[in-house]
């Protein structure tokens, strides 16, 4: 029941749908290109990555002091179909702004 929560919980918010989105088309994304495509604070910005974490949508790789976000890859069923859901919507996504070296 935690799990599912959790889940339905991560997705009550137009931005984390955005950036599951986004994520999901542009692959991994350091948190610098995720703040400069937002156009969002670090800090607001990383609530919504923490909740979306938290829920187990996406997952983290930190490399010295940088922090990748991507799509989970051990997504169980209800999260697969939510996303899938998620890429059928018409959202409007901002384009991608890297703003570091990968």
């Amino acid at each position: 029941m935690d799990n599912f929560l959790k889940t339905t919980s991560a997705l009550n918010d137009e931005t984390r749908i955005r950036i599951i989105k986004f994520l999901n088309i542009n692959g991994t994304c350091c948190v610098c290109d995720l703040e400069n495509s937002f156009d969002m604070i670090q800090s607001r910005l990383s609530r919504h990555l923490k909740i979306l974490k938290d829920a187990d949508f996406l997952k983290v790789d930190r490399v010295g002091k940088w922090a990748y976000y991507s799509i989970s890859t051990h997504l169980d069923e209800f999260k697969q179909s939510v996303i899938k859901e998620i890429m059928a919507l018409n959202i409007d996504l901002p384009e991608l702004k890297r703003a570091c070296e990968n």
